[in-house]
């Protein structure tokens, strides 16, 4: 495992540039720029700042709360944590508040950030003692990487090999102890030595509408926004059990009643100002309507492969099957058959549409026998 320099040699070309480059920039991207801010500040004032305030994941919750207390009664670190789960769950919020429990500061990176072993080291080396290190999509971090993780997780150390050949040399570099808490959305990628390195792993469900209410009465609270009981209960139904979409949600919708109406978000202004962003009574939105719109008009229900299908609806495979799929399949809306996917009669009802005969009286049996 070699340090590669030029990584920074780049950084520095490019931070040299940066002046450069922020003299070029638009008043339409200083805009975006403002936007974009104003959004991650929100958010981020959102977020819970400690286990108290977390909403959900029960089990989870409890089971951390032991781990971060032992560690403190220790007077030591807490084991290394692994949180899976999908995406807007609150993974990145829990490791602020490991953080935050802790008393410990926190380093945030991802695994695309850590293609390299030099990458890697030089985070782990700059780590203070006790600090937290989170590392979001830990499954995509490099094989080099990835090796030199198990050495600084198990004995808070790195081999730093330094030159080429047969003249090159391990320098052992003694790091201080740490707390690594990974996130991910595929633990099936993860390989069993990074995985048995995590002293605790938790898995992160997906919410239930009355857990979901909740985030959204506190949240209306922060910002200072008046919400009626069914106004919230409404939103939650299409937030797709996901506290961060929750959220979302719930901005646009305050936007709607602050324009539209007196600001007090009630069930009908709630309905209406989702249907305004196409987000229907189920929280399909317009990806969603549109991979089922092309599997059952265009292909009779299915069968259909990934392929086709993202052609049809004019995305990327990739987006129809992570971003769209998942949910669907969820809802019970879509399944996925060894020969192609296939829609289900909830689909066809919820579209308003007729299925073919064939169709009629059960979900397309004859395919999952293939």
């Amino acid at each position: 495992m070699n340090w590669d320099d030029s990584h920074g040699e780049q950084a520095a070309e490019l931070t040299g540039l940066a002046p450069e480059l922020a003299g070029q920039g638009t008043a339409d991207r200083l805009v975006g720029a403002e936007v974009d801010g104003e959004e991650q500040a929100i958010e981020a004032a959102l977020r819970p700042k400690d286990l108290g305030e977390f909403v959900g994941q029960e089990r989870v919750r409890e089971q951390l709360d032991l781990v971060l207390r032992a560690a403190r009664q220790r007077g030591g670190t807490a084991d290394h944590v692994l949180l899976s789960g999908a995406p807007g769950l609150g993974k990145t919020t829990l490791s602020l508040i490991i953080a935050a429990e802790m008393a410990a500061p926190i380093r945030i990176t991802s695994g695309p950030a850590i293609q390299h072993a030099g990458d890697l080291a030089a985070i782990l080396s700059s780590l203070a003692e006790g600090e937290v290190l989170f590392l979001d999509e830990i499954h995509r971090m490099s094989r080099p990487a990835e090796e030199m993780l198990y050495m600084a997780m198990e004995d808070f150390r790195v081999d730093v090999i330094v030159g080429k050949g047969p003249g090159a040399t391990a320098i052992p570099l003694e790091l201080p102890p740490f707390t690594l808490v990974g996130a991910t959305t595929r633990a099936g990628l993860l390989p069993p030595p990074l995985r048995d390195r995590f002293g605790f792993t938790g898995h992160m469900e997906f919410y239930a509408a009355s857990e979901l209410e909740r985030v959204i009465h506190r949240s209306a609270r922060l910002l200072d926004v008046e919400i009626e009981a069914p106004g919230a209960t409404e939103i939650a139904g299409r937030s797709r059990g996901t506290p961060r979409i929750a959220n979302r949600l719930l901005r646009r919708v305050r936007d709607y009643a602050q324009v539209k109406a007196d600001g007090v978000i009630t069930k009908d202004i709630a309905s209406r100002a989702l249907a305004v962003y196409d987000v229907d009574a189920r929280g399909l939105d317009r990806l969603d309507r549109a991979v089922l719109t092309a599997l059952l008009k265009l292909f009779g229900g299915g069968p259909v492969g990934l392929s086709t299908l993202a052609v049809a609806v004019g995305e990327e495979r990739e987006t129809v099957e992570e971003v769209a799929e998942p949910f669907l399949v969820r809802e019970g809306l879509l399944a996925r058959t060894p020969r192609g996917r296939v829609g289900t009669p909830a689909a066809w009802a919820h579209l308003g549409l007729t299925p073919p005969q064939g169709q009629r009286s059960g979900p397309q049996a004859g395919l999952f026998n293939g």
